[in-house]
Order: C-alpha cells, then structure tokens, then sequence
C-alpha cells in the first residue's frame, strides 16, 4: 500500500524534511497489516528497511528477556522500531492489527542527507523551482550510489561540477581515455557503440542517469560513445574525484579464501578477460565474458544466482562487479585477481 505523506510528516527525523523530500520518500514507502502475534523481525537480524509502527503496539524482547513496548500513540511511537542492526530485540504485534511502514534504509538516510546539504547558504546544487530536483532523487535510487555511504554522498555533491551541454554534442567518444563520471541533470543523451555493421545507438540516457564510470573503475578507455540529443546540463566528477569519493565503496570484494567457499555454494564464477587470456590459465568451472562484451550478454545471465568476477588483477572485475550490480545482479570482485583463488582451490582439490 502507498503511504500518504502528512502520515510521515508525524515521524522522527522526516518531520524535518521539505515537501519535496518527503513525498519523494512516500513514494517509495510501504504500508503493512498485521495481526496480534505476528513477529516483524527477530533478535540478530540484518535486513534493509527501517520500520516505523504507523498504528497499534510491538513489544519487543531482547534475549535478556527485557520488555520494550512501542505504541504508535505515544511520542515514543513516533521513532523508528529499533533500528540497530542487528536487531537487538525481537518485535511482536501486541494490539488485534498493526500498521507499519517500511523504508529502504540506504535511501532514507540519502535522502536526509541530500535535504540537510541542501540547506547550506553555500550550497550551488538545490534548485527550489518544481521538480527542479528529480535528478537527484533518481541518481540516489541507482546501483551506483547504492553502496556509497553518507560521508560520500556529501563529498560527492561538494565535487560537483555543472556544465551546459547542446543537442548534438558528444560527451565522450568510444575508444577515448576516461576523464570525468557524468550524471545527466536535465536533458537526454544516446547511448551508441562501433559495430562491424556501423554505429548503433544501445541505450537512450535521462534526468538522473549516470554514464562514464566503467572505464573509470576499470582504468581503460571508453567503451561507447554519449551524445545529448537535448540541451540540457550535465553534473560531473573528474577522475581524480570519483577515484576518491566513489571508487572505493562502489564494488564488494572478495579474498580468495571467501570466493571459493562461496564457488562451492553454487555462484556463478565469471572470468572477464579476453578469450585467449582464458584459454590459456582460467579457474576450474568458470564462464568466459570479456568485460567489452558484458553489456550485450548480460541479460542471459541468471538474477538469482551470486557472480564471483576475476580478472588478472582486479580493475576488470572491478568493473564488470560494478556494471552487473547496476543492473540488478548480487555481485563480487576477487581481491587480487585470479592467482590467489586457484592456490585456494588446489588446496581443497
């Protein structure tokens, strides 16, 4: 169910946020029923939504048998139900029904961020215009801010830089060295690639989309060409930046001992190198797609499976973690490229 926004107006820290921010969160909220008994989550549990209790009572336990009770009438309702994670307590509805909501917390807590930074008399991003800003909500929705904590988004925003763009004008051209990570602020852009057959438009680009990061995690050149076809302004971050702020948080890794137990378990173990590299020394069990490739072949890939990703060394994988995460898959890198895991694996063989 959709949540109505004067409902989040009542709740610690929302009641602090502008219109715009809190319809915004309204939009990606979610409303819940549930009956006396009903647990809503469990002592030592790790999840990504944090809930308020919208009506009713929860009584939460914490193994110490300690009794906690949180009533949606009460000033003490009005916070977030035990937001620690783990959970610290266990949380049972109490009264006949129950009305939660429930919000992702990673975007919650930018998009407070993004409100509180754009208060600042020094700020030069917040537009105050109508829907001036919907690039910023869509930017934080995506894969590429999802691992990047607070601390970056702020330093993010600070870096910065706005430029005026023409309908025509290429942004950057496939084969070219990577210098700046863009995010489209207003306007449209195409997508195109160098084919045996010729130019071929691949994706079409809005308000909030990013491009350009790809050969920046992986230190290659670029491997598309971006044109606007509208005017429009363009956000961006020169290399040195993005290395700083958004490279380090933007890929989960993985050592090798860790890689092989979960190849064990059943993930995906996809080598993204060049198909002679390969043939020549791969792990044991592992796909081949090169990285220039991934885009194209991605969408036969199962969703539901883990990907461990290795290259030579690490910026390959880096980057092809990064793109598949953007896309909707559980990705991971291997720290240090594909020596150590085979040691791993001859050691357990």
């Amino acid at each position: 169910m959709s949540v109505n926004t004067q409902d989040l107006a009542k709740l610690y820290p929302l009641d602090s946020l502008r219109p715009e921010n809190l319809e915004q969160l309204a939009r990606e909220a979610a409303t819940e029923e549930h009956g006396r008994g009903e647990v809503l989550f469990r002592a030592g549990d790790t999840d990504e939504h944090t809930i308020f209790v919208l009506a009713g009572r929860v009584q939460g336990e914490y193994p110490d048998g300690k009794i906690k009770e949180t009533d949606a009438s009460t000033l003490q309702g009005r916070y977030a139900l035990g937001d620690m994670q783990p959970r610290r307590f266990t949380a049972t509805v109490m009264s006949i029904t129950a009305t939660i909501v429930k919000i992702e917390r990673r975007y919650m807590e930018k998009i407070l961020c993004w409100d509180q930074l754009s208060r600042a008399e020094n700020f030069r991003h917040y537009d105050p215009s109508p829907e001036a800003n919907r690039w910023v909500f869509r930017l934080l929705q995506s894969r590429v801010m999802h691992k990047l904590p607070t601390a970056g988004i702020e330093r993010m925003f600070q870096r910065f830089e706005q430029v005026d763009v023409r309908s025509g004008e290429t942004i950057v051209r496939e084969g070219e060295e990577a210098d700046y990570f863009y995010v489209i602020k207003d306007g449209a852009a195409s997508v195109s690639k160098s084919l045996e057959t010729g130019d071929s438009v691949v994706a079409y680009l809005v308000r909030g989309d990013s491009f350009g990061e790809d050969a920046l995690l992986a230190n290659t050149t670029r491997n598309a060409t971006v044109a606007m076809i509208k005017d429009g302004k363009l956000m961006r971050l020169a290399k040195r930046a993005f290395e700083e702020v958004m490279k380090p948080p933007a890929v989960d890794w993985l050592t090798p001992g860790k890689a092989s137990i979960f190849a064990r378990q059943g993930a995906v173990v996809l080598d993204v190198r060049m198909p002679e590299e390969f043939a020549q020394r791969a792990i044991k069990g592992a796909i081949n797609t090169p990285l220039y490739t991934l885009r194209e072949t991605v969408n036969e890939f199962d969703r539901a499976r883990k990907y461990v990703i290795y290259c030579n060394t690490g910026e390959r994988s880096a980057a092809a973690a990064f793109i598949m995460a953007k896309m909707g898959f559980e990705t991971y890198a291997l720290q240090g490229g594909i020596s150590g895991m085979i040691k791993q694996i001859d050691k357990k063989g």
